[in-house]
Formats: C-alpha cells, sequence, structure tokens
C-alpha cells in the first residue's frame, strides 16, 4: 500500500523536471552539432545514427521529444515518426522533423506522418531552440496532466484520512478477487475489523485522538500484510476489511492475531496522549475449489461481519474466524445484519 499525501500533485508539478531530447541523424557531425546545441541549454540528450537505433532507444528509455531528419537510410523520418505513435506509450512524444525538403506538400506529410513540426535543416540554433521549447511546454503540460489524472484517480478508490482504500474500491474489486481465485483455484481470506469502544474515544478524548486512532490503525495494519498483493478499505467509520489473496484460513488468523496484539501492546500517540486500543476481528476463507465455485464476495463479507460480531460477544480484542464451508450454516442459525452490500 502507497503512503498517500493531499500534497503529492502539487510535489510533483513542483519538482524538478528534466526534459530529454533524442536527437536521430544518420550524419554523425549534425547530431554532435545539434547535440550539443540542445546540452548547453540543459536539456538531457540522447542521439542515434538511425531510425531503428532511435525504436532502440526509446524502448528502454523515456524521451519526451525526439528531433530527427526525414532522410535516412532504411527507416526514414516518416516511418520512425508513425512507428512512434503506434507505440503503447503512457507519455506523449513530441516529434520535431528537420529536413531540407519545404514544399506545402513535403509539410503536410510530415504532418500526416504524426509529426507535431517541421524544421529545415540547416536552421540557425536559436530557431532551433526556440522550436524545441515549445515542445518542451507541450510535454511538461501533458506531463502535469497526467499526474493530475492519477491523482483525482487515486482519490477516487481511497480514504483520504486513513491512505487506506474506501468502502467504493472494496465493493467495485472483492469481486474481482474472488473471480480471480475462483478462476486459479487459490485460497481468499477476508478480515472485518473493528476498532473496540471507538465512540468512547471520540467523546472522551475528541474527534482528533479518534482520527489519529484510524490512522494508527492503518499504519500499523499495513505493516502485517504483503504490499504487492494484500489490501486494505475502510468500510465504515472504525470498520476495515483486509483483503488476502492466495491466503488460507490459517494464514489468515495469524494475520488478525498478529494485528490484535501489535495494536493493544504499543499505545497510539495522540494530542489527548497515549491512548491504549484494542481490535476485533472476523476470520474467513474461502480455500477448496467447491467453496470458490458456490461462494460470492458479499457472503464472504457477511461471514466475516459474523465472526466479527462473535469476537465482540466474546469480550473484544480477539480474532475468531472459520472457513467458508461453515458460512451458511452460521449465518441461519445467528443472523446479525449486514452491513456490506455489493453494487
Amino acid at each position: 500500500m502507497i503512503e498517500v499525501n493531499d500534497t503529492t500533485v502539487t510535489r510533483q508539478m513542483l519538482s524538478p523536471w528534466r526534459c530529454r531530447v533524442l536527437v536521430v541523424d544518420d550524419d554523425e557531425l549534425v547530431r554532435a552539432r545539434l547535440a550539443a546545441l540542445l546540452s548547453l541549454e540543459g536539456y538531457d540528450v540522447l542521439t542515434a545514427g538511425s531510425g531503428e537505433e532511435a525504436l532502440r532507444i526509446m524502448s528502454t528509455m523515456d524521451c519526451q521529444i525526439v528531433l530527427t531528419d526525414w532522410q535516412m537510410p532504411h527507416m526514414d523520418g516518416l516511418a520512425l515518426c508513425r512507428a512512434l505513435r503506434l507505440r503503447d506509450s503512457k507519455a506523449y512524444v513530441y516529434v520535431l522533423m528537420l529536413t531540407v525538403r519545404n514544399t506545402r506538400r513535403d509539410t503536410l506529410m510530415g504532418l500526416a506522418a504524426g509529426a507535431d513540426d517541421y524544421l529545415i535543416k540547416g536552421a540557425a540554433g536559436p530557431e532551433i531552440l526556440a522550436r524545441v521549447k515549445v515542445g518542451q511546454r507541450i510535454t511538461r503540460l501533458e506531463h502535469s496532466l497526467r499526474t493530475i489524472n492519477r491523482e483525482n484517480l487515486r482519490l477516487s478508490v481511497t480514504d483520504s484520512l486513513t491512505g487506506a482504500y474506501n468502502r467504493a474500491y472494496l465493493m467495485k474489486y472483492l469481486p474481482r478477487e474472488v473471480e480471480r481465485s475462483r478462476r486459479y483455484g487459490r485460497p481468499l481470506a477476508v478480515l472485518s475489523c473493528e476498532i473496540d469502544r471507538f465512540k468512547q474515544i471520540n467523546d472522551g478524548f475528541g474527534h482528533e485522538a479518534g482520527d489519529a486512532v484510524l490512522q494508527a490503525f492503518f499504519t500499523r495494519t499495513a505493516g502485517c500484510i504483503r504490499e504487492a498483493t494484500d489490501w486494505i478499505a475502510r468500510s465504515g467509520g472504525e470498520e476495515f476489511v483486509l483483503v488476502l489473496p492466495e491466503t488460507a484460513l490459517h494464514g489468515a488468523n495469524c494475520v488478525a492475531k498478529k494485528l490484535c496484539h501489535l495494536l493493544a501492546s504499543q499505545p497510539i500517540p495522540t494530542g489527548a496522549g497515549p491512548l491504549s486500543v484494542t481490535v476485533s476481528i472476523g476470520v474467513t476463507a474461502a480455500e477448496t475449489l467447491q467453496e470458490l465455485a458456490s461462494i460470492s464476495a458479499l457472503e464472504l463479507l457477511r461471514a466475516a461481519d459474523y465472526f466479527l460480531y462473535v469476537s465482540k460477544s466474546r469480550g473484544r480484542d480477539r480474532a475468531t474466524g472459520a472457513s467458508a464451508s461453515t458460512i451458511r450454516a452460521a449465518m441461519s442459525a445467528a443472523p446479525t445484519g449486514v452491513k456490506h452490500e455489493i453494487n
């Protein structure tokens, strides 16, 4: 789980941003002259002697601007430009075509191939730098917009207080985790967690202390799970759901007990002083092929909620659970109400 911060966009947009230019020309002297000109202006410069070499470089390194000659053997500038536009690239590449051709038809051909600008070969240094500067501004703006879009996407699925995923993310992606486990025949565990007596914390010490407890719970929980596969969602005020792919019931119980111990053994620093906090957890898992074939995301959540209720009824500060094969019997014997609904 990546630590989130409301200033992510600002930091990325204000941080130093280096523009890398790839100069492509089969004439070594031309490449050297252009590279020197651009390097003196502070650009990161790479060079390639052919269109094929340029594509090899672009396959391993991001270049914001490609300054390419039109007339080259084998793969000319037009073919290179078309190849660049066909690449599956997350960032836009600004292409500036250098050529001795200067007819209107040539210009249209270059633009049709995907070039952004057109410059007569042999142009003075200031003109070349001015055209490259335009490309730098455009790619910088595109970079900033992508950063904003990524942050907006992150915020749409993230709880702003804790950094956990939000309820909408849980309801959308837990069914996908179930489907993936079913497809590959791998176990899937779900933990339903509730901070004990959280209302008393808010009423007795203030909402700022309550917020600190929620944030600390998420931070400590994130340290108990695998960053690459497991994830955490805040499903309610003091309620969290842990989703543990590739995890059977035994492993899920170990995680739950570790989390109970970690939270209870270390008081949480708050503005009102350190607070001793405990958590109750309900654990369930679908392990066998039969369980995976018949279980739904909603049933997993209901079962985890049921065992959370059992933990609370037994005195809190504990984890209780069973496999998915006991879900229907347990729910029919003692229905507790459903907190979660899959849309």
